[in-house]
């Protein structure tokens, strides 16, 4: 069985990561087992619709098909996402998971991908965010269930690092910003290291060559007090690169690996469509581009298809791009509507004057009915002669 261990900030059930996932399956024997640990989200009234969707996902863009379990005996693959990082502590604690969970990266063998609020128990402690930001509880750390360790790192591991929702106040590295991550930096044991692992990023370590990959649209940062290294997307290196990073050796200020110029572009994020549509859309609107106000609402749509088995939904997800769209598709009919009006009033001062040309040329005056061609054409009506008539087209 090959070893993998990988590790996703965010996006893991979008289609920013599925290229990882595609090149981490590829890597499993025919038939092989593949579990979703559904834990870090079994509290929630929709644990079977985020399972039902997940499940669509890695079937029909990873190719992988995938049953919903709550142990991973025997499993090649295992998956487990967003939710809570704490709720999914309590469980794997008492139902042995936790156990299981080390013993495969102790052993190097099987895909074990966790992301999300599942990533963020990798340490040897835990952010636990719910409580935290949502509830208001005092910075604190939770026992993580070390999976780092077996890999000679004394190290915490924080997802979603470069997280900027909050807009006016600091939500990056999970929520926590710059302030309480220094509170809760003063309290774990000496010699630990932060590992922050940005959103649409992620870490693909190869257990048995002991490589490591940085892939995805952000980077790895090693923090340690008075000391941060960013290992960018592309960065490939190993695990004694990262171990000197994280022990803070000589030189970790130097720049990083080099990247690997052959990685596949990223995929933009739900949220940069999201404004993409929006200006384009406004431009359209002020030509006004009834075609490319119409095509970008179709982009859009298209986009929430490609976007429908995101399960974490950050930055507004599926429901914001849903509601753009409905906003658009309705400013579209207030465009169309405007145009239609803006066109019948051209047109009740466009024919008389075209109709006063045809009189013009009927009666010789060629040179008056020029001019009054050339007036209209400086207007934005363009007037043919046609076998069947004087024909007038426009812009607008």
């Amino acid at each position: 069985m090959p070893g993998l261990l990988v590790l996703m900030g965010s996006g893991e059930t979008s289609p920013t990561m599925v290229e990882i996932h595609r090149a981490a399956a590829r890597t499993l024997r025919a038939g092989a087992r593949a579990v979703l640990l559904d834990t870090p989200y079994a509290f929630q009234e929709n644990r079977a619709d985020i399972s039902a969707r997940a499940c669509r996902y890695f079937a029909r863009s990873v190719g992988l098909e995938v049953e919903v379990a709550s142990g991973i005996t025997g499993a090649d693959w295992v998956f487990s996402g967003p939710g809570s990082p704490t709720y999914a502590l309590d469980r794997w604690a008492d139902s042995g998971v936790a156990g299981d969970l080390r013993a495969r990266v102790r052993a190097r063998q099987g895909v074990t991908v966790l992301a999300s609020a599942a990533a963020c128990t990798a340490g040897l402690a835990t952010v636990p965010v719910y409580e935290i930001y949502k509830v208001g509880a005092e910075p604190h750390w939770r026992e993580g269930i070390g999976l780092l360790e077996p890999l000679g790192l004394q190290a915490v591991l924080i997802p979603h690092f470069d997280n900027a929702e909050g807009g006016t106040h600091d939500t990056r590295y999970c929520y926590l910003g710059e302030r309480r991550l220094s509170r809760l930096e003063r309290e774990l044991p000496a010699g630990t290291a932060v590992l922050g692992l940005d959103e649409h990023t992620a870490v693909v370590i190869d257990l048995d060559g002991e490589t490591v990959q940085v892939a995805g649209r952000g980077g790895l940062t090693v923090r340690r007090p008075g000391s941060v290294v960013v290992l960018p997307a592309g960065t490939r290196t190993d695990l004694a690169e990262i171990r000197r990073l994280a022990e803070g050796g000589a030189g970790t200020a130097s720049a990083p690996p080099p990247v690997d110029e052959e990685v596949t572009p990223a995929e933009i994020t739900l949220e940069e469509t999201i404004r993409s549509c929006e200006e384009r859309f406004k431009a359209a609107a002020a030509e006004p581009d009834m075609v490319a106000a119409a095509q970008t609402v179709l982009d859009l749509e298209a986009e929430l298809v490609k976007w429908a088995a995101d399960t974490e939904e950050d930055a507004g997800g599926v429901d914001q791009a849903r509601e753009l769209m409905r906003l658009l598709i309705g400013r579209l009919g207030e465009l169309a509507s405007r145009t239609d009006q803006r066109a019948a009033g051209l047109r009740s001062l466009v024919e008389p004057l075209v109709s006063l040309r045809a009189e013009l040329r009927e009666a010789g005056r060629y040179d008056v009915a020029d001019a009054l061609r050339a007036a209209m054409h400086a207007g934005g009506v363009v007037v043919e002669d046609t076998p069947d008539g004087p024909r007038w087209t426009t812009a607008l």
